[in-house]
């Protein structure tokens, strides 16, 4: 049967003629009216009875039921979901205005008032019943057009499979608050990226190595930070909610970066024979080290952005490479995923470097096969402010973290030189793919007050990094 879409919802508030679509056709009448009410009188008596999803008009026929595996023991909260699009063949060719994702074991939302509905219009949600429809987006990753992966968040008990069902029919409604940003911006006359989750925001102030600000209060605000060019050490006098830059790059790998080791030598991007070294960037775009940015995916609940490195000549090989930097809903963590595009090391060979600067004044360490916490109390300032004329802003802890796959045999090693940094030394591998995950904290944000908590949470990191929930099945249904 093909499913009715309604343009208004026909009870007695309402004029007594009203729209109904099916295929193409569209009529008004009194009599198609009395006909169009009682097909809806049994379509929701069939949905109350099989459980099926309605809101307000919206009453669709048939979806595709799908069950995502935690197979942890232990419970995650707003965990990501990723599904690709050959694992649902089925919605391969939809558009994203004609899929409801519903929670069945979510609350449902009861009618909005009149003065919500007055301020947002014919798009608001509406009285809801056997489910609670949830945020997602389908993000076309390589811009063909074409979506690439449906994702969503939820939270996930220990060891559980957990159902949600895709209905399918068009429906206008369903406003979705973004929970992350990412976003190219001209900063302080250079362009520069930014992403960020309500807690954590990441920026690449230098086009290689990772700064971290942490908010106050769980919001987001880099769209402020950027189009008013806000210092990010005196942001918060706008607003204390906003917080501050907790990560001081400089030459270091600050919240992430990478290079190569070439045999025992450390090469990176952006301190090629060429650069600028005094100043810590490269020098021209021609003859040295240069970078494009491009937002991926902006929200609402991840947003992406890659950075393409291009002409890195060390002096033994040449390297050009994609750096892809995500963020999640709910997380303070990043992932990152780096794809070597040119790989031309000299007869020594290459591995990857991939590390975080060790906080000064560490005195909270944390390190595994694969992981390394660094945690530090802070007096807050820019760098750059040698005059004084920012007071320090003390604060009890700052803290950075950097997660890499066990797969890919990484080795820990601390280089001292530019600043001091841990780093894992990950053997090339033969795609020339590598990922890795950056993790950040302070005291005076909203979670992870103190190192204790956030060390517990990169190690919970860490294990749901390892083992991602899953798609565990889908199957497609129909109403009668």
């Amino acid at each position: 049967m093909t499913p009715v879409v309604f343009s208004e919802r026909l009870d007695d508030r309402l004029p007594q003629v009203a729209r109904y679509r099916q295929g193409g056709l569209v009529a008004r009448s009194s009599w198609l009216v009395a006909a169009v009410m009682v097909s809806m009188s049994g379509a929701t008596s069939a949905a109350a009875q099989d459980g099926w999803y309605a809101e307000y008009d919206f009453l669709p026929l048939s979806r595709v039921e799908i069950v995502i595996a935690n197979d942890l023991d232990e419970d995650r909260k707003d965990a990501p979901i990723i599904i690709r699009r050959d694992q649902l063949p089925m919605l391969a060719d939809i558009h994203e205005l004609a899929v409801s994702l519903v929670d069945p074991s979510g609350q449902p939302r009861s009618e909005p008032s009149p003065e919500l509905l007055a301020s947002q219009g014919p798009h608001e949600r509406r009285a809801e019943t056997n489910g609670r429809a949830i945020d997602y987006q389908f993000d076309d990753l390589d811009r063909d057009g074409i979506w690439d992966e449906l994702f969503f968040v939820a939270d996930l008990k220990a060891g559980e499979r957990k159902r949600f069902h895709i209905y399918r029919g068009f429906q206008p409604r369903g406003w979705n608050a973004h929970r992350t940003h990412g976003a190219i911006g001209s900063y302080m006359r250079h362009l520069a990226p930014f992403w960020e989750s309500e807690h954590v925001g990441w920026k690449l102030w230098f086009p290689t190595d990772v700064d971290i600000y942490g908010k106050r209060r769980g919001l987001l605000m880099s769209n402020r930070l950027y189009m008013g060019n806000l210092d990010g050490y005196g942001v918060a006098t706008e607003n204390p909610d906003y917080g501050a830059d907790i990560q001081s790059v400089d030459d270091s790998f600050g919240g992430g970066g990478i290079g190569v080791f070439e045999g025992d030598v450390l090469a990176r991007p952006r301190f090629s024979p060429g650069a600028d070294v005094a100043n810590r960037f490269n020098g021209g775009q021609v003859s040295d080290t240069r970078y494009a940015f491009e937002v991926l995916v902006n929200g609402p609940l991840r947003s992406m952005v890659r950075i393409r490195t291009m002409n890195w000549n060390t002096g033994q090989g040449r390297y050009e490479l994609e750096q892809t930097y995500t963020a999640y809903a709910g997380q303070n963590y990043t992932t990152a995923e780096v794809r070597f595009l040119t790989w031309e090391p000299g007869a020594q060979g290459a591995d990857l470097a991939v590390g975080i600067r060790r906080r000064p004044g560490q005195n909270f360490e944390r390190r595994t096969q694969n992981s390394v916490l660094s945690a530090a109390p802070e007096a807050l300032r820019n760098p750059d402010d040698v005059e004084g004329l920012q007071q320090l802003a003390p604060i009890l802890y700052a803290g950075t973290a950097l997660i890499v796959p066990p797969s890919d045999q990484p080795a820990y090693q601390f280089v001292e030189a530019r600043g001091g940094n841990h780093v894992f030394r990950i053997p090339a591998q033969a795609d020339r793919t590598y990922r890795y995950m950056l993790v950040a904290g302070w005291s005076e944000g909203e979670v992870l007050k103190t190192p204790d908590e956030f060390a517990e949470y990169v190690a919970a990191s860490a294990r749901s990094y390892a083992a991602p929930p899953r798609l565990d099945g889908a199957r497609e249904e129909t109403l009668p």
